[in-house]
């Protein structure tokens, strides 16, 4: 299957605060093969090989594992360690206990707070905010972007790792961003990255988990995890869970493949390397069918989209429809009600 790529955004923000810092970050890009010229589109997007590449040389730079731009920087190996205490818990739920437990320990990561979900889960929240991000730039707009960059990654990375932890997807029910919605388009990416419709302008970053998974046994051991960490962040980058099914493929190849949501049987059994018919028969076990799929990924975009504010008549441009009263119809069958009455 095709590499699932990555915004570029995330790059380009990392440049923008580290330049504003004094801290040179060009070995970094040079180390991804990417130049200042190729971040400039808003829309780009990158390989999780070159997002690895990049970071991986930012840690070297900085020597920081939050590429200096926490509160106090954070040593090489700080992340080994932490991990090295989750691997030998019972199930996710202890794991996650215990990082709360470690993050109090220490001063240079943001603490993490675990309490019941608004939506019946076990929501996760991380104290970082402005004024205690990136206090040395002297910049409260660079400050307000430490932690957006900040927050995003520790998001992703508490999603994902604990996907690693027990080996199996973690349902998430919410995620709550502190900083304003970017484009539309930028919005919704993050609803891929997450597998749920993103939240902006919360008061506080938070991640909310299904909690079907919080009693799933930890998987892993010190031999996986040395693995794990020689890669990272590979892993981080391109796997948003470990549901291997052909159905969970097929939705991401919509939400992410080359083609986006007009991806025929054709494509998508080529990017699968398996023929149009195998691929009709494993959704047909998974219960589900291509065009439904479809439905359901064109569906969920527009229910984000509506929840952020935009019109119907730029989401109906925008996911592919004729015009507004097209997309007006199928929002009716999908939800039951209309764009209007459902906003």
């Amino acid at each position: 299957m095709t590499a699932r790529t990555i915004p570029a955004d995330f790059v380009r923000r990392s440049l923008d605060l580290s330049a504003r810092r004094g801290v040179d970050l060009s070995a970094a890009l040079s180390a991804a093969g990417l130049t200042t010229a190729s971040l400039a589109d808003p829309l780009a997007r990158l390989t999780p090989t070159q997002v690895t590449a990049f970071t991986q040389a930012v840690w070297q730079i900085t020597g920081d594992e939050l590429f200096g731009l926490g509160p106090a920087p954070v040593p090489r190996g700080t992340f080994r360690l932490v991990c090295l205490a989750l691997i030998h818990t019972a199930d996710l739920s202890a794991a996650l206990e215990r990082m709360a437990d470690i993050l109090r320990a220490l001063p240079s990561l943001p603490p993490l707070h675990i309490g019941p979900g608004v939506h019946g889960g076990t929501r996760m929240t991380i104290d970082i905010r402005p004024a205690s991000a990136a206090p040395t730039t002297g910049d409260g707009q660079a400050s307000v972007e430490a932690v957006r960059v900040v927050t995003d990654f520790l998001l992703i990375l508490l999603h994902r790792f604990a996907a690693w932890l027990v080996g199996k997807r973690v349902r998430l029910l919410a995620v709550e961003l502190p900083y304003p919605a970017p484009l539309p388009q930028l919005a919704e990416n993050y609803d891929h990255i997450f597998g749920v419709p993103v939240t902006f302008d919360s008061d506080i970053p938070a991640i909310e988990f299904d909690n079907s998974v919080m009693r799933a046994p930890i998987i892993q051991t010190e031999e996986t995890l040395a693995e794990y960490l020689r890669e990272s962040p590979t892993l981080l980058m391109s796997e948003r869970d470990y549901d291997s099914t052909a159905s969970a493929q097929v939705r991401r190849v919509l939400e992410h493949g080359m083609k986006g949501r007009t991806s025929t049987a054709e494509d998508i059994a080529e990017m699968l390397s398996i023929s149009v018919p195998h691929l009709r028969r494993l959704l047909r076990q998974d219960g589900t069918s291509l065009n439904q799929l479809r439905e359901e990924v064109l569906r969920d975009a527009a229910v984000a989209g509506l929840r952020r504010g935009e019109s119907v008549e730029d989401l109906s441009a925008r996911l592919g429809f004729s015009e507004p009263s097209a997309f007006r119809r199928a929002f009716k069958r999908w939800t039951g009600s209309t764009p209007s009455s459902y906003r």
